[in-house]
């Protein structure tokens, strides 16, 4: 199916995180890190204050693409989401978004053709504001929460020494699985990616 909207973007990808500089390395930025690592990987800037968020657009296998780091605080995602999703006009089905998931073991990735929120706050308002569940998307494990921790502190605590390494590593991977998403489909980045 074809689709008619402004500059021919054809897919979101959008990585869910808090801005400011003193969440850069907690387990709730797992999708931030995951935009620096796609950044990197395909040499685009997501800079551009557009919708709410910092974007950037690249070509991937000849689909453009807008990469998306919401700027509205993770329980707010959705009003950037459905702002950039109504301007192109996209369906859900051309949404992949990544997040953390304290259901996953450190170092766990799991891409899924769609499904609930599982409890992420930035899944359930996305979920809520852009049109149901039918959305790609890739969620990076960040271990689950201490039996002595509350769910809030956990997320927003910054990951050290080894854990650091093994989620820029999942990371890196992540961004691959996005791109997989976006060229080969869920079901093949699920094959490649899960486990």
């Amino acid at each position: 199916m074809l689709f008619s909207r402004p500059s021919g973007v054809e897919w979101i990808a959008v990585f869910l995180g808090n801005p400011g500089l003193k969440y850069g390395m907690t387990r709730h930025n797992a999708g931030f890190l995951t935009a620096d690592a796609f950044s990197k990987k395909h040499t685009v800037a997501i800079d551009r204050s557009k919708f709410h968020a910092l974007t950037g657009v690249c070509e991937l296998e000849g689909r453009k693409v807008l990469l998306m780091k919401p700027q509205t605080f993770m329980n707010l995602s959705g009003d950037a989401v459905s702002e950039a999703m109504r301007f192109y006009k996209l369906p859900p089905e051309r949404l992949v978004v990544v997040s953390d998931d304290v259901n996953l073991d450190l170092g766990r990735l799991r891409v899924r053709p769609s499904g609930s929120a599982g409890g992420h706050n930035g899944l359930k308002d996305i979920i809520a504001k852009c049109g149901g569940e039918n959305f790609p998307r890739v969620r990076l494990g960040v271990g689950k929460v201490p039996p002595d921790w509350q769910l809030v502190d956990w997320v927003l605590s910054v990951f050290h020494d080894e854990d650091a390494e093994t989620i820029l590593k999942t990371a890196s991977r992540a961004a691959d699985a996005v791109a997989c998403v976006i060229t080969k489909g869920a079901a093949e980045a699920m094959n490649r990616f899960n486990g």
